[in-house]
């Protein structure tokens, strides 16, 4: 079992930062990648960046440049940093994990006004 807890969600101006932290706890040693996807109301839940166990990293073209993900593995734990937010970022955000099944947090609410 793998459990993930989100953190740092919130409401932000546009063009404004946020920062979120997913901490992982249980059979941690079975992950091999963590990240973050995202779903808005209406649209499918889409991958927007991922980092591997080696420090590889994949980011959706419409964050390229803004987020960046970044891991610690002494805590479990990986980070969004989400800047020049945008309205189009409002979602849900939901950290992932890739093991021997894919693992979900509960999801924590970012929301961008414009």
């Amino acid at each position: 079992q793998v459990q993930l807890v989100e953190s740092g969600g919130g409401l932000v101006q546009a063009g404004g930062s946020l920062r979120l932290s997913c901490a992982a706890s249980g059979t941690i040693w079975s992950i091999s990648a963590m990240g973050w996807y995202r779903q808005a109301p209406g649209n499918q839940r889409e991958l927007v960046a991922s980092i591997t166990r080696r420090g590889s990293t994949n980011y959706a073209d419409s964050v390229k440049g803004r987020f960046t993900i970044s891991g610690d593995n002494d805590k479990n734990a990986v980070h969004l940093q989400m800047n020049s937010l945008k309205p189009e970022d409002t979602a849900v955000y939901y950290c992932h994990a890739d093991s021997w099944r894919q693992w979900w947090g509960q999801g924590t609410q970012v929301t961008v006004s414009s």
